[in-house]
């Protein structure tokens, strides 16, 4: 979050969470918190309270996880790096009319910018 929040100077209104151990952190809270961003937790149990990350999981252990064969942590770093500048910002989604996440940020964020 903090990456996405120096490329672009902006964050999320809000965040789509699961109940998992990362997301329940006090150090996720305060941040969320400071920032006015609110997070929002599907229920327990209820993989369709979140479909699109339950669709990106996929994709990424289809895409990534499965095919690669990681040597070493910086290995494993690099390539799923690789992995997503290529589903972020090149490859089109049927989903976002297919544009590129890349592309969808940067429209959203200049419509934004202009409102502001």
């Amino acid at each position: 979050m903090q990456r996405l929040q120096q490329q672009l100077g902006v964050v999320p209104e809000r965040i789509q969470v699961d109940n998992g151990s990362e997301f329940i952190s006090k150090a996720l809270d305060r941040w969320a918190y400071d920032q006015h961003v609110t997070l929002d937790f599907s229920r327990p149990g209820k993989p369709t309270d979140n479909p699109y990350i339950e669709s990106f999981n996929g994709s990424f252990r289809d895409e990534c996880l499965n095919v690669h064969w990681f040597l070493s942590l910086t290995d494993a770093q690099d390539k799923i790096e690789q992995w997503r500048q290529e589903y972020n910002g090149f490859r089109p989604h049927s989903s976002l009319q297919n544009l590129t996440p890349d592309e969808v940020v940067a429209a959203a964020t200049t419509v934004e910018l202009q409102n502001a």
